[in-house]
């Protein structure tokens, strides 16, 4: 089967899963470790290396690693980049390692791509063994996939599974177990007489060309990866011995690294001779049938059936959001008042008591009132991307992303932006260029992330009619909503077409991206990946939310004038001898209403919105407006919770219905109304294009490197909201709208 490697340094045994994206690679981590990796049918869902324990069949503990997807050695993006760190860590001359074995999860579908990486790797000096994943879909498919003779071609391993029904995993471990145990190089591909000498001459002088045979294989290995990584700086691993052969490869004929490829590929498919059953079509000489996937295409990646198609399906999903979450926000906000009612008459009247009701409890309720929206939003994220229409989207929209000196692949972070600009961001290691990374770093906030739906939802309803339909079918509401996404993507792109003409000079690269097959969503999936992101809501952005109200409930009640609250007490004792009971209620009712608002106005958060007033009154925002924005900018769910403080409403929910006649009787001090619909657009403008979220600002400053890029997306971000709030206020003012 091979040689023997040399041996390695004792320790817990590491076993790394290693193949193309999309390849199921994941799903055999989740398969083998009962862990909840994120899954899904896209190429580079996995951005980052999962790990998670491993009970081999002995008994023995192992540590298994998800890799980021890669296509070849010779990385190309960010999370190709990571895999190969993780790959050739024992390629390093001297380098002490635990024992380790690589599966390749190679996807038995589309064989010829996946051994292209298999071979590169069985390469060096790394007992490997073989899984072919999707083994079902290669039996519908009529692909009859001979494993035992690929494992002789090989000298490997090989196991064929289908990781969902756990078939062959029992096999896969014990193949694993072996390798561990008495470990087994396969043979290295043969190369012409031309490049051999190349490699030798590459590696001449390497520590490891006059070590052990196996240290010898790494260095041929990397000789090769040099000759295929000379002229792509951004992706050279940051290790001195590659350097150095990267440097060598620099004075080799540009043509040699073509012919690598071109004689690996040559061998891949001397090994699959014999090893793939003749699809029948070919046998006859006639061209293929049509498949589903390829009937569905002709429509979905059509020019233009495919754009109507992607804007009907993004407006049933706000359809959705708009309609379907609020019976369910309505048993969450009577739940919350009612435990509001029962604390509040449990603890005795005073501070303390307000802390609890107004301050904890309302915090946890305003949480809690974003969670159906937030589920709604990822189920349907997560079907698009599971059935593979995800792709497809990047696909058709990919001439529009050329425009702005992108790809269509670019559009994948972009889109999930629309869940979270936190994930998204990582979801840029995605792209091959260091320059494309940066950009769509720095406009992907702009998506209207799920944070901002609760503000969306609230200045609709209030400021305009739920039950009113648009040419009598669309609902008023939804249109707007869908309005916002749809403005913030247009927004994005220009933004994306200003900098990459500016600050990011560069133009748009090739795209290349694999179309996965159409599936069926798995429901196991979709509720294991709702209920992370609703759990992951829930303990990031929900403690802040909760601090936060409880911080701004603080500000917005203190200091105290302990005289002004003897004088609103004296006018409340008179009312109450009122006779008539209708007349002392509406006195009590006014005094409490004057003293909230006394309060508030000499609260230290009151002060500080006054003094903001001035410079948001063109935007058409008053100083009450301004206290919420200030809280927004630490997270924009919290501009929710602090308007119904600013306004004295204890139930504070964006589907609440006394929240929204509060907002609507809302009245300057000239007496016109506060959320009129210029206004609210304008808010929603605002709230489109600024960088309200102190995480975003924090991972940005992490992916880039730098804090510059960080500094530089919350300054722009913000002066572009203030200026196009402005621009839409003003200028529908003058176009005689109020």
């Amino acid at each position: 089967m091979g040689t023997e490697p040399s041996a390695r340094t004792s320790g817990d045994a590491r076993i790394l899963l290693v193949g193309n994206p999309n390849a199921g690679k994941s799903t055999l981590f989740n398969a083998l470790t009962g862990a909840q990796a994120r899954v899904g049918n896209f190429p580079g869902i996995t951005v980052q290396v999962g790990s998670a324990g491993l009970k081999l069949p002995s008994g023995e503990s192992a540590r298994l690693l998800d890799l980021p997807g890669s296509y070849s050695l010779a990385a190309r993006s960010t999370e190709e980049r990571i895999a190969v760190e993780a790959l050739t860590a024992p390629f390093a001359a001297g380098s002490a390692t635990p024992r380790q074995v690589a599966v390749l999860v190679l996807d038995a579908t589309s064989l010829r791509r996946g051994l292209y990486l298999a071979t590169q790797v069985l390469d060096g000096d790394l007992p490997c063994v073989i899984a072919l994943s999707m083994m079902d879909e290669a039996r519908a498919l009529g692909l009859g996939v001979k494993v035992e003779q690929l494992a002789s071609a090989l000298g490997c391993p090989v196991v064929g599974v289908v990781a969902p029904q756990k078939e062959g995993l029992p096999e896969l471990l014990k193949a694993i177990e072996q390798q561990l145990a008495t470990p087994t190089l396969a043979q290295p591909t043969p190369f012409s007489a031309e490049l051999e000498a190349e490699f030798a001459r590459l590696a001449e002088g390497e520590p490891g060309a006059a070590a052990a045979a196996s240290s010898a294989r790494n260095d041929r290995l990397l000789a090769q990866w040099a000759l295929l990584s000379r002229d792509k700086s951004d992706s050279e691993p940051e290790r001195a011995d590659f350097e150095r052969f990267v440097e060598r490869a620099k004075s080799a004929a540009s043509s040699l690294a073509e012919q690598t490829v071109v004689e690996r590929y040559a061998h891949v498919d001397r090994l699959l001779e014999g090893v793939l059953a003749e699809e029948p079509a070919r046998k006859q000489g006639s061209s293929a049938p049509k498949t589903r996937t390829t009937r569905i295409d002709d429509i979905l990646v059509h020019p233009f059936w495919g754009l109507i198609a992607f804007l009907i399906t993004m407006f049933v999903v706000f359809q959705a959001l708009f309609a379907w979450a609020e019976p369910l926000t309505g048993l969450i906000e009577d739940g919350t008042n009612a435990v509001k009612d029962f604390a509040r008459g449990a603890i005795p009247p005073g501070p303390f008591n307000e802390l609890v009701t107004d301050g904890v409890i309302a915090g946890v309720g305003n949480v809690l009132v974003f969670i159906p929206q937030i589920a709604i939003l990822f189920a349907f994220l997560t079907l698009l991307e599971d059935s593979g229409y995800l792709a497809r989207v990047a696909f058709v929209i990919d001439r529009v992303m050329g425009k702005v000196g992108l790809n269509g692949r670019a559009f994948v972070p972009l889109l999930s932006g629309f869940a979270c600009a936190i994930p998204a961001v990582l979801a840029t290691r995605t792209l091959e260029r260091k320059r494309d990374r940066l950009l769509v770093m720095l406009v992907v906030p702009i998506m209207s992330c799920s944070a901002r739906l609760p503000v969306y939802v609230l200045l609709t309803s209030v400021a305009f009619d739920r039950e009113a339909k648009v040419l009598g079918v669309l609902s008023q509401g939804a249109l707007v909503l869908f309005a916002m996404y749809v403005l913030s993507a247009v927004l994005a792109l220009t933004a994306a077409a200003v900098l990459g003409r500016t600050v990011l000079k560069g133009g748009a690269p090739t795209l290349v991206l694999e179309l996965p097959r159409y599936r069926l969503p798995r429901l196991r999936n979709l509720f294991s990946v709702v209920g992370r992101k609703v759990s992951q809501f829930v303990t990031d952005a929900g403690t802040v939310i909760l601090a936060l109200t409880i911080v701004l409930w603080a500000l917005l009640n203190y200091p105290r004038s302990e005289g002004a609250h003897d004088q609103f007490e004296a006018r409340r004792t008179a009312a109450a001898e009122v006779a008539d009971e209708t007349e002392r209620l509406e006195l009590t009712q006014a005094v409490d209403a004057e003293e909230a608002g006394e309060r508030l106005r000499s609260s230290a958060g009151g002060r500080l919105g006054r003094a903001l007033e001035p410079a948001i009154r063109p935007l058409g925002f008053d100083w009450k407006i301004g206290v919420g924005l200030i809280g927004s900018f630490a997270a924009r769910e919290v501009f929710v919770s602090t308007l119904a403080l600013v306004y004295n409403r204890t139930d504070a929910s964006e589907e609440s219905e006394s929240l929204h006649q509060t907002l609507r009787e809302a009245k300057h001090a000239d007496g016109s109304a506060v959320f009129t619909p210029l206004a609210s657009i304008s808010l929603m403008v605002f709230f489109v294009l600024a960088a309200q979220c102190m995480s975003t600002v924090a991972i940005v400053k992490r992916e880039s490197g730098s804090w510059k890029w960080a500094v530089f997306m919350v300054v722009y971000m913000t002066a572009a909201a203030y200026l196009a709030s402005l621009l839409v206020y003003q200028g529908g003012k003058l176009l005689g709208f109020t």
